[in-house]
Order: C-alpha cells, then sequence, then structure tokens
C-alpha cells in the first residue's frame, strides 16, 4: 500500500493521449472540430492472473509488453477516430457536392461521382486508420520489437565490429570484452538521440510530442495531490522521471554492464568470425528481458528517491532526452491529457468507494467541449492512498 497518490501513467498518441491506471485505461482524442472522444474500460494486468510475475526483475517486461500493446490500441482508436470525422464530413458534404454536379451533367446520374468516391474512399480509410483485431496488434507489436532490435542492437554491434576491423582493435573485433560493449552502447545512444532528433522535425510528431509534454504536466499535477486543471498543470515542466524516454536510455546503460558480464562467458560456435557476431546479435534478444527487468527497477527507484543525489545522477541523461521527445503544450492539449488523467481516476476512486462502473466493451462518449466534460463528467480528485 502506498501513501499518496497512486500510480499513474501515461503516452501520447495522434491529438490524444491516453492514461493508465492500476484498474483503468483511458484514451482521450481531440477532434477536429474541437470535440473531446473519450473511451474508458477497466484494465486487467497480466499480473492478475500471474501473481509471481509481481516479482522484482520480472515485471519490468511485463510492464514494457503491456505498456507497447495498450499503445497500439491507443494509437488505433485515435486513428479511427480521425477516420471517422472523415467519413463524416465527407458524407455530410456529399448532398451539395450532388447538388452541383448534377447541375453541370445534362443526364443528372442518381448517384454521381462524388457521392460514389465518398462511399468507396470512406471504408477503405477507416480500415487503413483503425479496427485493428488484437491479433494485427499483437503482429504490429512484433514487428516494432523486430525493427527495434534491428536498429538499436544489431546495428551497433556491427558497427562497433567494424570500426574494430578499420582501427585494427582486438577489443573490438572479439565482440566480447569490455571494451566492446561501452563502444557498441555509445553508438546505441547516438542511434537513439539521432532517430529521436529526425522524427522530431515531422510535424505530426512535434504535435505527438506536445501531448508528450501534456501527459508529464497533468501527472505531476495529480502526483503534487492539486485539483486537475489546466491553470494547475502548466506550471510544471514537461521533463518526468518514469518517461519512457528514460527508461530507454537506462536500459542501454543497464545492458552495457550486464553484457559485460555475459558475453565473456560465450563460447565461439564457428570459425567464421562474422557468424560468431551474428550469434552474439541474437543472444541478445532474450538477453533484454532481464535487462528491461533491471531497468524498470531502477526506473522505480528514480520515482521513489527523487531528491537522491546517486538517483538525480543516473535520471538526469534521461531527462535531457526529454528535451527532444517532450515539447512545451497549449492549452487545448493540457485539456485532453486532464480529460483521459480524470476518466482514470474516476474509476479507481469508485472502486475505492465500493461503486465499481461497469466494464467490458464500453462505448466512447463524445463531448463537445472541455467545459462540457468539466460540467458533465470531471470528479474531484483528492490524493488517495492506493495499491500502485
Amino acid at each position: 500500500m502506498a501513501e499518496g497518490p497512486m500510480s499513474v501513467g501515461g503516452q501520447a498518441i495522434l491529438e490524444g493521449v491516453m492514461m493508465r491506471s492500476p484498474h483503468s485505461l483511458a484514451i482521450a482524442v481531440r477532434r477536429p472540430n474541437g470535440e473531446i472522444v473519450v473511451k474508458e474500460d477497466r484494465w486487467v494486468s497480466i499480473w492478475d492472473k500471474a501473481k509471481w510475475l509481481r516479482k522484482p526483475f520480472l515485471r519490468g517486461a511485463v510492464v514494457l509488453f503491456e505498456s507497447m500493446h495498450n499503445g497500439m490500441k491507443a494509437l488505433t482508436f485515435s486513428a479511427d477516430e480521425a477516420a471517422k470525422f472523415l467519413d463524416e464530413q465527407e458524407a455530410a458534404q456529399a448532398p451539395a457536392l450532388a447538388q452541383a454536379d448534377s447541375s453541370l451533367h445534362a443526364d443528372g446520374p442518381a448517384k454521381n461521382d462524388a457521392v460514389a468516391k465518398v462511399e468507396a474512399v470512406a471504408p477503405t480509410a477507416k480500415a487503413a486508420a483503425g479496427g485493428m483485431s488484437q491479433l494485427a496488434i499483437v503482429g504490429t507489436i512484433a514487428v516494432s520489437i523486430a525493427f527495434g532490435f534491428a536498429l538499436f542492437a544489431a546495428l551497433p554491434h556491427f558497427l562497433t565490429w567494424a570500426a574494430g576491423h578499420l582501427l585494427g582493435s582486438e577489443a573490438l573485433l572479439s565482440g566480447k570484452d569490455l571494451g566492446f560493449q561501452v563502444v557498441d552502447g555509445i553508438i546505441k545512444i547516438a542511434v537513439l538521440v539521432g532517430y529521436m532528433a529526425l522524427i522530431s522535425r515531422m510535424p505530426d510528431i512535434q504535435r505527438v510530442f506536445q501531448y508528450h509534454g501534456a501527459e508529464h504536466k497533468s501527472i505531476y499535477c495529480h502526483e503534487k495531490g492539486l485539483p486537475l486543471t489546466v491553470a494547475n498543470a502548466r506550471t510544471f515542466t514537461t521533463l518526468h522521471p518514469r518517461c519512457g524516454t528514460s527508461f530507454l536510455l537506462i536500459t542501454v546503460v543497464t545492458s552495457i554492464v550486464l553484457f559485460s558480464v555475459i558475453f565473456p562467458l560465450l563460447p565461439e560456435i564457428s570459425d567464421k568470425k562474422w557468424l560468431n557476431q551474428l550469434a552474439y546479435v541474437f543472444v541478445k534478444l532474450p538477453l533484454m528481458f532481464p535487462v528491461a527487468g533491471i531497468a524498470y527497477e531502477m526506473t522505480r527507484l528514480s520515482a521513489r528517491f527523487p531528491s537522491n543525489p546517486i538517483v538525480r545522477a543516473f535520471t538526469w541523461p534521461g531527462l535531457q532526452l526529454q528535451y527532444i521527445t517532450t515539447k512545451e503544450p497549449d492549452d487545448s492539449q493540457l485539456e485532453i491529457a486532464l480529460v483521459a488523467l480524470q476518466m482514470t481516476l474516476r474509476r479507481e476512486l469508485a472502486i475505492a468507494a465500493g461503486q465499481p462502473l461497469p466494464e467490458g466493451d464500453q462505448n466512447a462518449v463524445v463531448f463537445p467541449s472541455y467545459a462540457a466534460f468539466v460540467d458533465g463528467a470531471a470528479v474531484p480528485v483528492a490524493p488517495v492512498a492506493l495499491a500502485a
């Protein structure tokens, strides 16, 4: 039982924010016309069925997989809403387009090209943007993991090995020594920072990073026990020690230490050096589970002891990286983050009061504005002592 506000985490998505608390997952998305679409439901973790996975150094891998799964569902939902809005706009404009088209044609076809185009394009756009099955989500996660592994594990490993050939360094040619792991880690960090900096130049990603900043500010507001208002949330920084960006950097540092201990113990499987290096790369894949477990425990410590000088030292690089992945949000983006946060806390407070909310595949609710949400759905949120 943790004293103070319960732990809440989140993720920025397309024009929205996903928030998750111990028993709730909520997604809030802003439509182009200003409407706010909210979907909230009870969250059931793998831990509820396999409690042994809650053990330290095991729970990190579970949290990582669940975060990816929930993030993909949230992205699907936000893309779905964008497609639905586009469909509604096109459908609303279709009669006017039909009338204009008929005036240009003597025959006046019953179904002109404009209407046919709306009917043909809308289902395709909706299918492409959302509506993914659970199998499709798992498949997308698998592809994402494969891409991430190739970019942040395989590429740095072979670049380090290539550097060994160029420099004639036995340490960098072995794939086992501490020097190899250090250089490999430095290249990983360079690839990570370069990748983040590159995608941050995309306009759509810049808006996602603004929502990322809004997510952090609203969570800070909750953690400080303040009323969840735009004015209060605006005062906080966009940098948070429990951010996934910091987690990635801690993961890299952890992998350097762990691989330096394990790889000297590995035998060579072939006289062909490149084949040995390929085998070492694939050995890193299962080792990412203990790496994630250790990194997760370090992230938890950083949140528990934020003022400790040692903790602040190893979290500082991750916070600096967040200058790339978080941007200052505007008030409309803060509103979306606060909506998602309040919806998760609404269920938690109901459970604490013995009044659990419905669960299942709940329909999304549309609010015409943030003011309408505050008037009709917002709840008074106080820092309550609940299991995180």
